[in-house]
């Protein structure tokens, strides 16, 4: 194993020795605007106490220039990832010179240059471990120190990190910036920004007194900041959850700073919140996006307090720190955020993200076992995140909410800027409810899997097929003039596999629905007379949480091969069109897309095809004028068409004359992308196409969607071409690296790119080994080959035992995947 992929029992007994107090950085950035220089110096003095004569600093970078421990100069000695410091006394003061790299990968320092003015811009991004990209720490949670930081950087630079800046002086070539010392703070949410950012500012009147607010862009993206919205979403989350927390705002000022080529959605550096750009609309935005960019604020904003006033104590209890953001996230949306329908959203999208990472052989337990840094990379996934906020929400509906809140507040109270585990937790939330949460943990927290629960009638029997306790709601839905419209409810407890329901008045109920509120954490399958009165009429019902929960389960049903595919897909072309709720309908035609390209056999791939896409250009001519409906069906029509050239003559009339558009369909630069990509990937649009459209959109995002259009031409030597550069071209940013692998799949060409099978197999080994896990991951997932069977997938698991195990359960994942795949092929009629 590489010393820099740090152990959790190496971590702990170095924080059984070493407690740290202050840790001042000092970096110098000048050196930014030179595109021949990669490197940049940094300083970092850490005074800590040690019970033992040795111990480890963590950093990855060009060099270690000098060390010195309590004053005297030793000798350097670094492995590459650990810097090795000796001769410790009780107190020390250990200073150590070094040089960082700036990234490209997303990992540590990013540098970005602007292709539309030149202007250079730089971020950090550290979770789990990539602070030691930047300054030499003590990179582990439970380390926490309080950070002092000053930047030097070029002048005119607007220059950012947790603290306040708090003094500026003019040096030679930029200025140096200082800011005040931060509270004590894990080493990962540590942070800094530097460049020319535009910047609006905002002020937000709190219990504690007025917080300063800042929303940053690039200065190229100033136009389509729409930093109102923003500040209005900040400033109603800042209220709602220092209310709920009775805890006041912990990190003084509050910036939120919108980066490029980001590899994340948004991450919780207290007092500097990065988040993507893709955040920062060029066009138009539907409510859902809308809705999804207020969510990612108000889940960051949780994390204040989940995560960074209290921190996990490993990677293990990860998810005291992002489930309770997920849940958090939502229910203040929902509740102070503007976005009333925000659990519908958390029904359709977030719950089927944690429904297929439940169900794949790696799946584990909310609390997790995390051995090594490695392992903790890949636990950022639908269990620790989804899932867990899922059961976070059963668990409200189970103490009560306001215990549930009390709860939160004795734990925030008692753990304020410490490391925490389950236990901590459970404590505090079994004081504040009176309730003994040990068997619930036990249930909920400490297992894996997804409980599948159906219906049987006469009598009405839940059936679950692994046993779990729940509160069910189960709704009934009577046809009457065409229309679903409800028939009454029940409520009750499941704790075995079988349990029979009272309750008469639903058993002539044409659509009997278990879980129609979402409260808990199921795989819910629909019985016969139900599924037919779905097919029949489920745009008629009127709660969208229902009808996202209807939808889930057709889904989910199609997913495991119980569904035909055909009939899945006919029920999304007759409901999905009278969809009203956004980021259902979203969901809904990503997923027939899905069903398009995966479940149904090859043989009958082109039709299908060819019928969805004319489902999505009929719902889009008839959506209603600059409707998000048209919207969404318009980026249905140019994902369609990557797979069928039915359209080709209609798309090559919108790219060419923008007026040929619907009414009220603005083919804004990043729609214009998308309909030339498929254009590109069926061979209907060329070099000379993609040539003009660049020369009109010399932005980042137009160039690095060229890179997949030119990627993506149905030509067996680009192909070649692109597979080659995305292996071997270190050069290309983690957005370019994305582009190219998005234009080698194109159409999913297997035609074109089946001889590369066994390349991907001999070179996904080595590659993990000589790349960052960032990036060797991009590849190892998006290159996996959707092979005709699991032979070669099969014979790599058997060859390579003892590969790292992170890159091992990305290929099972894969392989699950496509094992699914085959699997409902062969099962449709």
């Amino acid at each position: 194993m590489s010393s820099a992929n740090l152990t959790r029992d190496e971590t702990a007994a170095r924080s059984a020795a070493v407690r740290v107090h202050t840790i001042a950085v000092d970096l110098d950035l000048r050196s930014a605007t030179d595109a021949a220089s990669d490197a940049f110096e940094t300083v970092s003095t850490l005074r800590f106490l040690s019970s033992e004569p040795a111990t480890w600093v963590d950093f990855i970078g060009e060099s270690v220039v000098r060390v010195e421990v309590n004053g005297r100069d030793v000798p350097v000695e670094w492995d590459g990832a650990r810097v090795r410091v000796r001769g410790l006394e009780e107190e020390n003061d250990v200073r150590i010179t070094a040089r960082g790299r700036y990234s490209r990968s997303g990992e540590g320092l990013h540098r970005f240059v602007d292709p539309v003015d030149g202007a250079v811009y730089l971020y950090t991004q550290y979770e789990p471990a990539d602070c030691r990209r930047v300054y030499p720490c003590f990179e582990q949670p439970d380390m926490k120190a309080r950070w002092r930081f000053s930047v030097t950087a070029p002048d005119g630079w607007v220059v950012l990190s947790n603290g306040a800046e708090t003094a500026r002086e003019s040096v030679d070539g930029g200025a140096r910036v200082a800011f005040a010392e931060t509270e004590p703070i894990s080493s990962y949410i540590t942070a800094v920004a530097a460049g020319p950012y535009h910047r609006v500012e905002g002020r937000w009147i709190g219990p504690q007194g007025d917080v300063a607010l800042g929303v940053l862009c690039r200065a190229s993206l100033a136009e389509h900041l729409d930093a109102d919205e923003i500040l209005d979403v900040t400033r109603r989350g800042l209220s709602a959850l220092t209310e709920a927390f009775s805890q006041d705002y912990p990190w003084g000022k509050y910036d939120q700073i919108f980066v490029p080529e980001y590899n994340l959605g948004a991450m919780e550096n207290p007092g500097l919140v990065t988040f993507t750009e893709a955040y920062v609309f060029r066009g138009r935005a539907t409510r859902a996006q809308r809705e999804a960019r207020a969510n990612t604020i108000l889940h960051e904003m949780a994390h204040m307090w989940f995560g960074d006033l209290v921190t996990m104590r490993w990677w293990d209890d990860l998810w005291l720190k992002e489930s309770f953001a997920d849940f958090m996230g939502s229910h203040t949306a929902a509740v102070a955020g503007g976005f009333e329908d925000a659990w519908v959203t958390f029904a359709s999208r977030r719950k089927g993200w944690a429904y297929t990472q439940d169900q794949l052989p790696t799946t584990h337990p909310i609390v997790a076992d995390i051995p090594d840094l490695e392992a903790a990379k890949l636990n950022f996934d639908g269990i620790t995140y989804a899932k867990g906020a899922s059961v976070l929400k059963q668990l409200v509906g189970f103490v009560g909410e306001d215990e549930f809140f009390r709860g939160a507040q004795r734990y925030f109270a008692d753990h304020a800027f410490g490391n925490t585990t389950l236990e901590d937790l459970l404590v505090a939330l079994e004081a504040a409810s009176a309730r003994d949460l040990r068997a619930w943990s036990a249930a909920w927290l400490e297992t894996t899997g997804l409980p599948t629960v159906s219906l049987e009638r006469g009598p009405l029997t839940v059936v679950q097929d692994i046993v779990r306790p729940h509160r069910l709601r189960l709704g009934g839905y009577r046809l009457d003039g065409g229309a679903l419209v409800p028939a009454g409810d029940v409520s009750f407890d499941v704790n075995d596999e079988r349990t029979v329901i009272d309750a008469p008045e639903l058993e002539g109920a044409d659509l009997l629905l278990l879980n129609d509120d979402d409260r808990s954490y199921v795989k819910v399958r629909l019985d016969a007379r139900s599924v037919d009165a779905a097919e029949q009429a489920l745009s008629t019902v009127e709660d969208p949480l229902v009808r996202a929960v209807v939808w889930a389960a057709l889904w989910n049903a199609t997913r495991d091969g119980d569904l035909p595919a055909h009939r899945f897909l006919a029920i999304a072309a007759q409901h999905a069109p009278a969809e009203t709720n956004a980021a259902l309908l979203a969901d809904i035609v990503a997923h027939a897309l899905f069903t398009v390209t995966h479940y149904v056999p090859g043989v009958n791939g082109a039709h299908a095809a060819d019928t969805w896409l004319a489902t999505a250009w009929d719902a889009m001519t008839d959506a209603a004028a600059a409707s998000d409906q048209q919207l969404i069906w318009a980026r249905a029509v140019a994902a369609a068409s990557e797979h069928s050239t039915s359209r080709s003559a209609d798309i090559a009339r919108l790219l060419d004359d923008p007026a040929a558009a619907p009414e009220g369909l603005a083919l804004d630069p990043d729609l214009r992308w998308s309909f030339l990509f498929s254009a590109a990937a069926t061979g209907t649009a060329g070099e000379d196409a993609i040539g003009r459209m660049l020369a009109r959109d010399q932005t980042a995002s137009g160039r690095t969607a060229a890179v997949a259009a030119r990627a993506a031409a149905p030509v067996a030597e680009t192909r070649a071409a692109a597979w080659t550069r995305a292996w071997t071209d270190e050069s290309l940013s983690n957005d370019h690296l994305d582009a190219t692998i998005r234009g080698i799949r194109a159409g999913g060409r297997r035609d074109l790119v089946r001889a590369f099978d066994d390349d991907y197999f001999a070179r996904i080994l080595p590659t993990w080994r000589e790349r960052s896990i960032e990036i060797a991951a991009r590849l190892v997932r998006g290159l996996f080959p959707a092979t005709e069977d699991t032979t070669a997938v099969d014979a790599w698991l058997e060859r390579h035992t003892e590969a790292p195990g992170a890159l091992r359960r990305i290929v099972l994942e894969q392989r699950d995947h496509l094992t699914r795949d085959l699997r409902v092929q062969a099962a449709q009629p």
